[in-house]
């Protein structure tokens, strides 16, 4: 269960906010810098999501319906029923950020990169993830406003026309010019995918500069932190659970089954973060805190059970062992009669 390089550097990129965080002019110019990169991001996330693919995931409607209600309403549920837990394990800005945690949309590369490892149906995970991604940029402004209301920080009304225009303007921007540009993004992928990571660093630079200044650090400790990490670990695996035998239940095949339990147990960073420091301002370092540990988490939990569902025999197919013992048995059998 490897460790992602990239927490690594999200971690890194915190070190240096507590060591040298942003102030004055260098924070103005900071958060600048942050909302164009944020925009930048989601233009890119656009010009790479190609129609033809949305229309014909379409069609897979009752798969897709189900990572949608697994994403945006059992994940939700399962969030305000950790209120409870507050505030013998959490403290309010956690759960906060736990809740906050619970409303953002499914990631894209690693359901892909796990649906395919674990031998799913790619084609359908790919368009789940981008559905997800799509549809969070309203619906997750929508149910932070719901149920997090005024308590977020910087959440007020403002907070939803400025997600509409950060984010969800650069990504139909995006769709109408993937046209003349879609090519060149294909072929400059992996640079791009820099700018991607680079954007949400700045992201993560910016909120926890933002939060050290404020002080709200002096908030957290240890204990907490471990209680943060046990409810974490109960959600995710309440979810796994969840997504792989309710989907059997609703009698979808194993390659779709794989396909929902990847896509919808799972959530974005590189959408969470940038959502975070808009709805929650200079309380945002706190509210994506639980987001980071859960995207760690949930890649380490989901490599080993990609890893251990690619190994399942194919359907219909017999594995050595099993057919010499059935030629065993047919050589040795009696008739009967």
């Amino acid at each position: 269960m490897p460790i992602d390089p990239y927490i690594l550097l999200l971690l890194g990129t915190v070190g240096l906010a507590a060591l040298l965080p942003a102030r004055g002019t260098g924070a103005d110019v900071a958060s600048g810098a942050s909302t164009a990169a944020i925009a930048f991001l989601f233009f890119l996330y656009g010009a790479r999501l190609s129609t033809r693919e949305a229309l014909d995931g379409l069609k897979h409607w009752r798969l897709h319906v189900t990572v949608l209600a697994c994403t945006f309403v059992v994940f939700p549920l399962l969030g305000m029923a950790a209120r409870g837990l507050v505030p013998v394990l959490l403290t309010q800005p956690l759960y906060q950020g736990l809740l906050f945690l619970t409303l953002v949309p499914s990631t894209i590369q690693s359901s892909i990169a796990f649906t395919s490892m674990a031998r799913g149906n790619v084609p359908a995970a790919i368009c789940a993830g981008s559905f997800s991604s799509l549809v969070g940029i309203v619906i997750t402004p929508l149910l932070a406003a719901a149920l997090l209301g005024s308590s977020a920080g910087g959440f007020s009304a403002d907070s939803l026309v400025q997600i509409v225009l950060q984010l969800l303007v650069p990504f139909v921007a995006g769709q109408v010019l993937r046209r003349w540009i879609g090519n060149f993004v294909t072929r400059h992928k992996k640079v791009l995918g820099l700018v991607d990571r680079g954007s949400i660093l700045l992201v993560v630079y910016t909120a926890f500069s933002e939060g050290m200044v404020q002080g709200i650090w002096h908030q957290v400790s240890a204990l907490r932190l471990a209680g943060l990490l046990v409810v974490e670990a109960v959600l995710l695996a309440v979810m796994l659970a969840l997504t792989w035998y309710g989907s059997k239940a609703l009698r979808f095949g194993r390659e779709d089954r794989i396909a929902i339990q990847f896509a919808g147990s799972k959530k974005s960073l590189a959408s969470g973060l940038p959502m975070a420091s808009v709805l929650f301002g200079a309380h945002a370092s706190l509210a994506v805190l639980p987001l980071m540990l859960f995207h760690q988490m949930q890649l380490m939990v989901c490599a080993v059970i990609a890893k251990r569902r690619s190994h399942d025999p194919e359907p219909g197919v017999t594995s050595p062992a099993s057919a010499a013992a059935s030629r065993i048995a047919v050589g040795t059998g009696t008739r009967s009669g």
